[in-house]
């Protein structure tokens, strides 16, 4: 048998990790095995001969993309070419679904078996693109269990793997061994996570840092710490805190170091809400956009909820309150509850985490290979 050549492509960090560990679990049945594509530090440490660096993919906002669209298409297409003619056993595109569905739809078309890893949210918005999955695609892995729901309904081959994160993250987090790495003693502590990108925390900083101020009113003695994305998040919200007298400790990077150490979070919208389930902390969900973007959305959206626990539990779990419902009153007076007793919101968490456990890179690798065996 021919050694087996995987191409894969990863457009940012999230999917850097993932391609790192399907990788991996790819070695360890094909000792053998010859990667090529697009990724980041990771899969090329696992072995992948990238073709160029993922940061020239990584484009955040429509905006952003516009200034970059020439060379996106270009570089895409000598993608498509190169990949054409280096007929690799299969394709897996990781995230990044503007750029990977049309290599999947044309490589599939040249007779190339096509995987993409990680669903979009097409159950949610844009419903039409499971269309094109439907054409482009031989397999969906998905992470969520309700993803899977939907591709099934629509005739699109997928199997449900899990989420990494609920892999690496414990059942049950150390509480105190965190605060101690952070130097942080007894009493309420409160997690504020206003995004990691910088139109979010424009948008939420200020008003969690609000919020926080009323909390300290209601719940004596409560402390905070705030998880930095990088250094320009930081020096966003040291602007933000300038005049205020506020129990806080910022940290860069961390998230996972203050969820395990905190009481309740107040988080925006986002993967880092699956983070805080994972880690059975109660919380706050707060969500605002540019007021056109909401409109649009709202009529675009067909899903009840945005955050993921709910989305999970398939009801409302988790407090969610989006634009003009995100008052800092609001956002105080609900979490004050929480600091007193999150548990009735906490139980179901516990199930998810053990849903969602199901060691993912290695139920990734057996699907690929499955959908390979006739080769």
């Amino acid at each position: 048998m021919a050694r087996l050549c995987v191409a894969l492509v990863a457009g940012e960090a999230s999917g850097d990790i993932l391609g790192s560990g399907l990788m991996r679990a790819l070695r360890e049945r094909h000792p053998d095995i010859r990667f090529i594509g697009v990724g980041g530090p990771l899969m090329e440490a696992e072995g992948l001969q990238s073709y160029f660096p993922m940061e020239r993919l990584a484009v955040m906002g429509l905006v952003e993309v516009l200034g970059r669209l020439r060379e996106l298409l270009k570089r895409r297409k000598l993608l498509i070419q190169t990949l054409i003619d280096e007929k690799p056993d299969v394709f897996i595109g990781i995230d990044a679904p503007d750029f990977t569905l049309n290599i999947e739809l044309k490589l599939r078309q040249a007779g190339i078996k096509t995987v993409h890893y990680v669903s979009p949210s097409v159950w949610a918005w844009r419903q039409k693109r499971v269309l094109k999955i439907r054409e482009g695609c031989d397999l969906m892995l998905t992470l969520l269990p309700f993803e899977a729901r939907f591709y099934e309904e629509q005739g699109v081959p997928v199997r449900f793997v899990g989420h990494p994160l609920a892999d690496t993250i414990p059942l049950q987090a150390d509480r105190t061994a965190a605060r101690a790495a952070l130097g942080l003693g007894e009493g309420p502590v409160v997690a504020l996570m206003p995004g990691s990108r910088g139109g979010e925390v424009g948008r939420l900083g200020a008003l969690f840092l609000d919020a926080a101020e009323r909390l300290c009113h209601h719940v004596p003695g409560v402390r905070f710490v705030l998880p930095c994305a990088n250094a320009a998040r930081r020096a966003q919200v040291e602007q933000m805190l300038e005049g205020r007298q506020l129990p806080l400790m910022l940290l860069d990077g961390q998230s996972h170091q203050a969820l395990a150490a905190c009481d309740a979070v107040l988080i925006a919208s986002g993967t880092a809400t699956l983070e805080a389930l994972l880690y059975k902390r109660p919380m706050v969900v707060a969500y605002r956009l540019a007021p056109l973007t909401y409109w649009i959305l709202k009529r675009l959206v067909k899903s009840p909820y945005v955050s993921l626990p709910n989305l999970l539990a398939q009801r409302e779990l988790v407090p969610e309150l989006l634009q003009d419902a995100a008052t800092s009153e609001a956002l105080a007076n609900t979490l004050v509850p929480l600091l007193r007793d999150g548990s009735r919101q906490t139980e179901r968490f516990d199930e998810i985490h053990r849903t969602l456990r199901r060691d993912a890179s290695n139920q990734a690798a057996e699907a690929v290979l499955a959908l390979l065996k006739d080769r």
